[in-house]
């Protein structure tokens, strides 16, 4: 079959593998119908992910047809259209009992699919613990409208979930990237009083101003003028920060109110400043960390529902033989691209 490799730092390249192959009662077979590219996966092509292994298939962004399941495996059957999700989760440790399933104490737990074992970006993928991996895809659901579900809109729902929003808050999403466009459609879901999305591109500036007009946008360059003019008490009440770049971290905490909750959702390419001097007394709380995929079922429910709707991020379609050059354009930014869909089979 076609796989995209993780060959070494800075190379990845559409190798001839085998087909995978069930190792355990609990894993699935699932033949790939639509995959997407994650900037994670260009993390680990430029070194950022030291965990992620040579060899490995890359891309932990898909949803599928289950060919083939384990004899343990009860809540999926071959045949069933399912996302998958970017983290492998046992289910049954301290961490996963508690909803921490990115820290899942398995070999493979956390963030093993395209990093530490082979990923999505195939025609097929062998799933681990595919009872809590996998969740079917309602009929009146399609691939596109659910292929974000299993790591970028479960990232954004986490995300928007643990910051504590309330009605009255003045929300700053710092970045309009693919996550950061999902994290403030989960953001919208909490009605806070204003949202005020930062980000430099004028591209997806123009992009948050088609889609959600009720939506402040701002240049970091004026970001924290503009949020204390549009706050009430000195800052945000709660800040995201998602885009991870040399210096929204700063951004963030800056433009955070007194006892503010700051939300951490990026991965930096770099180590990051905590000057606790500077921000000593603004009492704030960070929440950081990658994503705890365990929201994935309720978030299918929601875009049944009419409530989330991520295919306008979708700007680009390639199909697996065309994978490199759908890396080229989503790394490049290129022709206002947001997200690609590859197709498989």
């Amino acid at each position: 079959m076609l796989a995209y490799t993780y060959i070494e730092h800075g190379r990845f390249g559409l190798l001839d593998k085998p087909k995978p192959e069930l190792k355990d009662s609990r894993d699935a077979i699932v033949r790939m119908t639509l995959g997407s590219i994650c900037t994670s996966d260009l993390h680990i092509k430029h070194g950022s992910v030291p965990r992620a292994v040579p060899g490995i298939t890359v891309g932990h962004e898909m949803v599928g047809v289950v060919e083939q399941v384990g004899s343990r495996v009860t809540s999926v059957k071959p045949g069933d259209r399912v996302t998958v999700n970017v983290e492998t989760f046992c289910g049954e440790c301290f961490f996963c009992q508690h909803g921490y399933v990115n820290n899942c104490t398995d070999v493979n737990g956390g963030w093993a699919l395209g990093c530490r074992i082979d990923g999505g970006q195939a025609e097929y993928v062998r799933v681990p613990y595919a009872d809590r991996g996998l969740n079917r895809i309602p009929d009146s659901v399609s691939d596109e409208q659910a292929l974000f579900v299993g790591d970028v809109l479960a990232t954004g729902f986490w995300a928007a979930r643990i910051s504590e929003i309330s009605g009255d808050d003045t929300v700053l999403v710092i970045g309009a990237g693919p996550t950061g466009i999902c994290t403030l459609l989960c953001v919208m879901l909490k009605k806070p009083k204003r949202i005020i999305v930062c980000e430099k591109s004028s591209e997806r500036i123009r992009f948050i101003r088609e889609h959600y007009p009720d939506v402040l946008v701002t240049e970091p360059e004026e970001c924290k003028e503009f949020v204390l003019r549009n706050s009430d008490h000195g800052g945000a009440d709660v800040v995201l920060e998602v885009a991870g770049a040399g210096d929204t971290f700063r951004l963030a905490w800056e433009c955070a109110r007194p006892n503010a909750v700051v939300t951490v959702v990026a991965l930096y390419d770099n180590p990051q400043i905590l000057p606790l001097p500077d921000m000593y007394g603004k009492n704030l709380t960070f929440k950081t960390g990658g994503v705890d995929g365990c929201d994935c079922a309720e978030i299918l429910r929601l875009i049944e529902a009419g409530k989330i709707d991520t295919t306008p991020l979708i700007t680009h379609r390639f199909p697996l033989t065309k994978i490199e050059e759908a890396y080229r354009v989503f790394e490049n930014r290129l022709d206002g691209v947001i997200k690609v869909a590859i197709a498989g089979k």
